[in-house]
């Protein structure tokens, strides 16, 4: 005989013969419910002649579909028969009763694998930015001269003409008795393309507390450098003052 709770749907497999025709109370293992079972309805034995039925027995609260009124005592005996009833089969009771899952809603990878990729090229082409600025800086400051001060603030030195000095040297010298002052150095192009060149070049003597003392200017030797030429230049000046203690070469303006 097959029992299922109309609380919960499990099922228990029982021995019919432990309910009585009228049925009796029972409660379930799993959920606690109670209710009122009745008993199978025995077969009609075969027989040879036909018996009158009985009259019908009076009809039940529990035979005419109302809740029997259950005594503390009926459930006790109840649960003594429930209690030991095992559902039908594992798989029974999992399809009566369903475990839910409830799924939180996911972003999808797609859009995610978007974002970091977008992050990923923005970083990359700023560090490809800043390496150019940084390796090409003299040729950027020599088409765009506002830059060079900002190069000079990160600490960059720059040339913003792209044409700049090298090996700069300086030595007394002695002709006809008269002290000479020789300045030796070379004029380069530091940039990527050709270059023309300042032709005028400006020396000043300063003293020790950098006061100016003297200048002179002269023209250098080439008018054009290619990308990575040099000339050379030499200046002299007779009789400089005594008292000059540091030396500056510098482009300068005509007459400046």
């Amino acid at each position: 005989m097959i029992l299922t709770c109309p609380s919960c749907d499990t099922r228990y497999s029982v021995d019919g013969a432990k309910f009585p025709a009228a049925g009796r109370n029972v409660r379930c293992a799993k959920c606690g419910h109670s209710w009122h079972q009745a008993g199978e309805t025995p077969e009609p034995a075969e027989a040879s002649i036909d018996i009158p039925a009985p009259a019908p027995a009076p009809v039940s609260a529990a035979d005419a579909g109302q809740k029997p009124r259950t005594s503390a005592g009926d459930l006790d005996n109840a649960a003594s028969i429930a209690a030991p009833f095992a559902p039908e089969s594992a798989s029974a009771a999992r399809r009566f009763t369903p475990s839910v899952v409830e799924e939180k809603p996911s972003t999808p990878l797609g859009p995610r694998l978007a974002v970091v990729a977008g992050w990923v090229g923005l970083i990359l082409v700023v560090l490809a930015i800043a390496f150019a600025a940084v390796r090409y800086r003299q040729d950027i400051a020599t088409i765009w001269p506002q830059s060079a001060g900002v190069y000079s603030s990160l600490g960059l030195q720059v040339n913003a003409t792209g044409i700049d000095f090298r090996q700069v040297e300086y030595r007394r010298e002695s002709e006809d008795g008269q002290v000479v002052l020789a300045v030796t150095g070379q004029i380069i192009n530091g940039g990527q393309r050709e270059l023309p060149v300042p032709q005028t070049v400006r020396v000043t003597l300063s003293d020790a507390s950098n006061h100016e003392l003297y200048h002179w200017t002269f023209k250098p030797n080439a008018q054009i450098l290619a990308p990575g030429q040099s000339v050379k230049f030499v200046t002299r000046l007779a009789s400089p003052p005594a008292a000059a203690r540091h030396l500056e070469v510098r482009f300068a303006k005509d007459g400046s």
